[in-house]
Formats: C-alpha cells, sequence, structure tokens
C-alpha cells in the first residue's frame, strides 16, 4: 500500500461484488457524464460528521445510523422520505432524553442504491438470472432483460440521491427537526402501538422542560441548536466506477474527498487486504465505516486500520460489528483487545441485523426482533467488560408500516409477513420496532453509565 493513491488506483487491483456491464462505452460514458456533475456532499460537511464521530469514539455521543436495505427507484418518495426522517428524530429524542447521550445521526440513503449478493445468480423455477445488485445496477424484474446490467442507472441513482439531499437539508435545517416538535413526529402507524404511551409521555417530559426554558428567556429559533439537526447520509461503496466518477479535490485542502455520501463503508465481502475496494477507501478523506464479520481475524482487522486510518485519526474510522447473536461474544472480545492493545482511535459500532437472518416457515426472509435485541444487548455487555464505550448501532430500518422482522412489542408472526412485506432486498425494523429499539438502547445507555449492563436471554426456540 505504499504506492501513490489516485482515484483511479483501484482499478489495477483484484475486485469483488462489480457487475459485468456488456457496454463498456456506454459504461465509460456515464462515469465522464458523472465526472461533470455538481458534489452531492461537500467536504466541509464530511469533516463536521468526522469531529462528531470523533466524539462518539471518546465515549462522549452515541451514532444512530440506519435506513433502508437498498434504497429503490420506484418507492422514493417524499412521503418515505419525511417518514424515515420522523423515526430518526423519535429515536434520537428517545436517546437524547431517556438515553442522556448526545446522537449523532447517519442515514443509509441518498446513495444506498447497490447491494453485495452471496450468488451471482439466482434460480426461480428452473430459470437461472443474474442476482439482481440494487436499481443503481440492475432491475428486480425476474426476467433476461431486466437482470442485464445498465449503466444509464447510475445517472437515475445520482438524480434520486440530489432531491433526496435537498429534501433532508430542508427538514434538518428549516424547522422541521425543532425539538418544539417532539409530539408532531409521531407516526401515524405507531400512534395506537405499545410504545406510543412511552414515547407521549417522554414527550411530554420535553415539552415541559422546553416550557421552563422558555420561560428563563430562552427561544428556539430556526438557527439555533434545539431548531434545527444535523443529518448526515452513507452507504456502502460497492460500484467503484461511480465513486470514483463522484471523488473530488477539496479546495481549501487539497484531499480528496467521495462527494456521494458524507460517510462510506466497506462490506464484509469487499474488505480484502489487497483488493479494490480498501485501495479506494485508503485515498479518500471521508469518514468512513468497515463491517466486521465472524470471519475477519483480529490480525486481518490491525493490518486494515493500519491501512485505512494510518495516522490513527479519531471519527475517520467506524468498526461495524455483524455477528449475529450466537457469534458476537466469541468474536467482539478478541477485536476489542486486539484494538485497545494497539491503541487504535475507532467507533464501535453494532449491526445486530445481517447475522441475524433467517428463512420463516412461510419461505420469507426475516429477522426476529429477540435476536436482534440478544445482539445489542451483548453489545453493550461485552463493551462493558472491555471497558470501552459501545459506540452506535447500524440498522436497517423504514418509516413504513411493514411487516418484515418477526417479533418486537406488537409481536409479529410468521403469518404476519406477507400482509406487508415490501423491502427490495433484506427485511428491515418497521417504525414501531424501531422505537422499540430506541427506548431498550436508551435503558443499556443509563444501565452502562451505572456499570449495571447485564445479559438477555435468548427467547426459547430462536
Amino acid at each position: 500500500m505504499s504506492e501513490r493513491w489516485t482515484p483511479d488506483s483501484w482499478r489495477s487491483k483484484p475486485v469483488q461484488q462489480m457487475p459485468d456491464y456488456p457496454d463498456a462505452k456506454a459504461l465509460g460514458d456515464v462515469e465522464a457524464q458523472l465526472s461533470t456533475f455538481p458534489p452531492l456532499v461537500f467536504a466541509g460537511e464530511a469533516r463536521n460528521l468526522k469531529k462528531a464521530l470523533a466524539s462518539v469514539a471518546a465515549g462522549e455521543s452515541f451514532l444512530l445510523q440506519g435506513g433502508d436495505c437498498a434504497e429503490s427507484f420506484a418507492e422514493h418518495g417524499a412521503n418515505n422520505i419525511r417518514d424515515l426522517f420522523r423515526v430518526f428524530l423519535q429515536m434520537a429524542i428517545v436517546l437524547t432524553y431517556a438515553g442522556a447521550s448526545p446522537v449523532v445521526k447517519v442515514g443509509r440513503i441518498a446513495g444506498q442504491f447497490a447491494k453485495p449478493r452471496s450468488a451471482p445468480f439466482e434460480k426461480r423455477d428452473g430459470v437461472e438470472l443474474p442476482s439482481y445488485r440494487g436499481d443503481i445496477v440492475n432491475d428486480i424484474g425476474f426476467t433476461a432483460e431486466s437482470r442485464v446490467p445498465d449503466p444509464r442507472r447510475q445517472l437515475e441513482a445520482y438524480r434520486q440521491s440530489a432531491a433526496t439531499l435537498n429534501l433532508l437539508r430542508a427538514f434538518a435545517k428549516g424547522g422541521y427537526a425543532s425539538v418544539e416538535n417532539v409530539h408532531r413526529w409521531m407516526l401515524q402507524s405507531v400512534s395506537d402501538s405499545p410504545q406510543s404511551k412511552a414515547y407521549a409521555d417522554l414527550a411530554d417530559r420535553v415539552s415541559g422542560a422546553l416550557d421552563f426554558m422558555r420561560a428563563c428567556g430562552l427561544t428556539f429559533a430556526v438557527d439555533s441548536s434545539l431548531g434545527t439537526t444535523d443529518f448526515y447520509t452513507s452507504h456502502e461503496a460497492l460500484l467503484l466506477g461511480y465513486e470514483q466518477a463522484m471523488t473530488r479535490v477539496d479546495s481549501t485542502t487539497g484531499d480528496w474527498y467521495a462527494t456521494s455520501g458524507h460517510m462510506l463503508w466497506i462490506g464484509d465481502r469487499t474488505r480484502q487486504l489487497d483488493h479494490a475496494h480498501v485501495e479506494y477507501f485508503r485515498g479518500i478523506k471521508n469518514p468512513i465505516g468497515l463491517k466486521c464479520g465472524p470471519s475477519l481475524k483480529t490480525d486481518e482487522l490491525l493490518k486494515l486500520i493500519d491501512v485505512l486510518n494510518p495516522d490513527n485519526e479519531p471519527g475517520r474510522l467506524t468498526l461495524i460489528g455483524r455477528f449475529g447473536h450466537e457469534k458476537i461474544g466469541d468474536h467482539l472480545p478478541a477485536m476489542i483487545r486486539a484494538v485497545q492493545r494497539e491503541g487504535r482511535k475507532v467507533v464501535w459500532s453494532c449491526d445486530p441485523m445481517h447475522g441475524n437472518t433467517i428463512t420463516s416457515n412461510s419461505g420469507y426472509k426475516t429477522r426476529p426482533f429477540d435476536r436482534i435485541l440478544s445482539e445489542v444487548r451483548s453489545f453493550f455487555t461485552i463493551h462493558a467488560a472491555e471497558g470501552t464505550h459501545a459506540g452506535g448501532v447500524h440498522l436497517e430500518m423504514t418509516g413504513q408500516n411493514v411487516t418484515e422482522c418477526i417479533g418486537g412489542a406488537r409481536a409479529i408472526t410468521d403469518e404476519d409477513l406477507n400482509n406487508r412485506y415490501h423491502t427490495a432486498c433484506d427485511p428491515r425494523l418497521n417504525a414501531e420496532q424501531s422505537i422499540d429499539m430506541a427506548f431498550l438502547i436508551a435503558d443499556l445507555l443509563k444501565q452502562g453509565r451505572a456499570g449495571k449492563v447485564s445479559p438477555l436471554p435468548v427467547a426459547a426456540g430462536l
């Protein structure tokens, strides 16, 4: 890794999970066109996120990262964006007020279009076709024509990301995110949920505190810290040609930044040390993430940290564990000890979704809420035992009233899955389950401060 880095130096390395485009000229034309488009995010915003993540690494804040498994062209709309944002605001207020922790909010949105796949082909009723790799690559329809990788889809992904970012910035900075609106953030789909009263009670306490502050002469103007919020975007950077086209030099520092999103991460399937994705990531200055699964050895992890964060910069690197509720205890402690021994400054985050995916009796891919919660609680318990900070969670979630993950306060069952199973790829927590999770994490944060985090027994039969 001592050779000079350029935005295209990844092209000389082996690469995984990249589509095989049949028309190389069309692909080159699209990438050339993208390279002339305005940046989607700006270097200064990425630096601000890195500072916020440095506070997470120091144990002073908590990272809430989440959103769609894979964004869809067909479902792109203001209501879906607003509802996800509202769930984020509700979860953040629960964590901030009930958990007494500042929250760094990072969405899997405005760029989360490409998906890694476990197999290059899928078979249905004797017909075998290339796998769906996300709307930025091909179409989910099961026809030969739909599954051909089309580079023009990258232009549509850029336009959708730009429109999404425009709306998110308006929500975050235009008054909608003001803490005065804490009651208005309640989604209709969860207004009668088991957690609605708990949230309403918390919102009442927040409103009472705001009334006291007003009486003391404080106001909540749109330009105040209580009248706006910071909301950042992130995605897994699989499609390196797209990322290269969106990589620009920051005019104030001369550094290279990926301008497709504030934070990018490397997936568990593309983290090979001598491969293209690691090569690309080592040169950009954004805050970045690294998914860490059970197959990652501690010595490999340390080598990756050396390459991806050689200056040991706080906030630069987030390690996102995705082990599964049964395996986290076998792998996370050793990783923590190795990183601590080397004095590496990282954010520790927990992805409790990907390691807890099962196929239900009815044939749906799903994730039991009890297993998700079990991994999160183990994450907190292990960090408490190691004297380190459980820094955040990474969730696949939506503001829609879907039935994709079983369990939760309303106890979605296998038989309920076919009611509203809408995901294009992996099952997501719905709004109600996401707010459930926020209250449970808030309790874990409080217990952690008191030194009382204890293991959660896994429900019988899971």
